[in-house]
């Protein structure tokens, strides 16, 4: 049976660790954050969090019911990291832009990070309060319920799944990174135009491309796409 998780109330009152540390759910969470960017996720486990924490492992169960509980715990601060300083503004279209370029953003800042949370429903308060604060901005602006949660489904899912792919791309070491964006000027750009005609009409555009991530050109095709689904909902059936 998983052990009870101690409230936080209860946590601040324990002494600290023999190295002086007061732990509490989010030094836990931003420790877990460095040991990823540092040693990847397969560096990531309770013994070796507990002892950059200076702690038994066995005390972070009192915060987490185990180290999938943690893996939610991180996605629900990238969460809140892309919602900080967020406010909607009223232009549906703004708001969406600068949110969905938010939530990217935060990821890639922790591309190990990412590519172990980006899949995962934390079901958390931040990430609950992005949810809602994305069909707000839908409904208000006045999209219909059914059209809403499709393209926030749409919305939220073309975020994190742009972040998870581009975040392995950072993942990768400098030099693995280097020789997979060379193969546009190195392979591509050199195949025969007799038997690639479109790549290699396309040769040099690719290469000053593909290296880049493609997340805002996709962002603005979907922000097109439910801008004229809001316009069809405005005119109505009739036209008129």
């Amino acid at each position: 049976m998983p052990k009870d998780v101690v409230p936080e109330t209860a946590r601040r009152r324990r002494r600290p660790t023999k190295t002086g540390t007061v732990l509490s759910e989010r030094l836990i969470v931003e420790t877990a954050l460095r040991m990823l960017r540092e040693h990847g996720s397969h560096g990531l486990s309770a013994r070796r969090l507990g002892a950059a924490l200076g702690a038994d492992p066995s005390t972070l169960y009192r915060y987490f019911a185990g180290m999938d509980d943690l893996t939610r715990a991180i996605g629900e601060e990238l969460t809140g990291r892309a919602l900080a300083g967020w406010t909607p503004g009223g232009a549906w279209r703004a708001d969406l832009r600068a949110l969905g370029l938010r939530i990217h953003g935060a990821y890639l800042a922790h591309p190990q990070a990412a590519v172990l949370t980006a899949s995962r429903v934390t079901g958390r308060p931040r990430e609950i309060a992005a949810d809602e604060a994305i069909l707000g901005v839908l409904r208000t602006a006045g999209f219909p319920d059914p059209a809403a949660v499709r393209i926030y489904h749409a919305f939220v899912d073309q975020s994190l799944a742009f972040a998870a792919l581009d975040a392995g791309a950072l993942a990768l070491t400098a030099e693995t990174r280097a020789v997979d964006e060379e193969m546009w000027e190195s392979t591509y750009a050199r195949l025969p135009a007799d038997r690639y005609p479109h790549i290699a009409a396309t040769a040099g555009l690719l290469a000053a491309r593909m290296t880049d991530s493609a997340y805002p050109v996709a962002l603005e095709m979907l922000l097109d796409s439910a801008e004229a689904q809001l316009s069809a909902v405005r005119i109505g059936p009739t036209g008129g």
